[in-house]
């Protein structure tokens, strides 16, 4: 008798979070969640780091799902990727968008019903297939990001800047916010089969409320 897999899960579909509009800039509440991530420095159009982060992130991913599906019974499409940018100097993501700049985690969503365990054997599996050594540069963390405001930019990526600058001098502005985490992108599209105009990606920004609880009264 064959195995029976629960249905395929697409998170991009039952995660609120992963749902976001053009010109509307949401302020939400993002669970704690895990990732694989690697890290990295410079122009991702350039950057072979950049290159190598994407190679072996999604081999790990993939070998991560295939164990689900064959030893959990349970299946999922590969989350989209996403990223965390910032640098220094955080106009260069919005007025200069000096990329050499930027400094970045590359990442790819795990389940939560997969555990440390089953990463280190998706870590093996891949092995097989990839550098050990550059799988090292992997590793299995969780990202606490709390309160964000998010939008959806349709277009492509040197088209954010002026996005970015009305969420951070506007709405932040007007919703009393502070930045307090990293600039945080999620590809919902992929860019070697989408046109650059057509590329849809959610920019999310953690915050903090300037005055949070009730106001002093009279």
């Amino acid at each position: 008798m064959g195995v029976t897999v629960s249905e395929k899960i697409d998170f991009k579909k039952t995660f609120s979070t992963y749902h976001a509009k053009v010109g509307v800039f949401d302020i939400v509440e993002v669970p704690i969640q895990r990732f694989l991530m690697v890290d990295g420095a410079g122009d991702p159009n350039t950057s072979p780091a950049y290159v190598d982060a994407l190679e072996v992130l999604y081999p790990f991913s993939y070998a991560l799902k295939f164990h689900s599906k064959r030893e959990l019974e349970r299946d999922y499409v590969v989350p989209p990727l996403e990223g965390l940018w910032w640098a220094e100097d955080m106009s260069s993501f919005t007025s200069e968008r000096d990329k050499n700049a930027w400094q970045w985690t590359m990442m790819l969503y795990v389940p939560e019903w997969l555990s440390a365990d089953d990463v280190e054997v998706a870590r093996l599996s891949a092995g097989k297939k990839q550098r050990p050594s550059a799988l090292d540069k992997v590793r299995f963390e969780t990202l606490d990001e709390g309160l964000c405001v998010q939008t959806l930019h349709i277009g492509s990526y040197e088209d954010e800047g002026p996005v970015l600058q009305r969420m951070h001098n506007d709405v932040m502005t007007t919703e009393e916010l502070t930045m307090t985490g990293k600039h945080h992108e999620i590809y919902l599209s992929d860019p070697r089969r989408v046109a650059p105009e057509k590329l849809r990606t959610i920019l999310r920004q953690p915050v903090t409320r300037r005055f949070d609880g009730p106001a002093n009264t009279p």
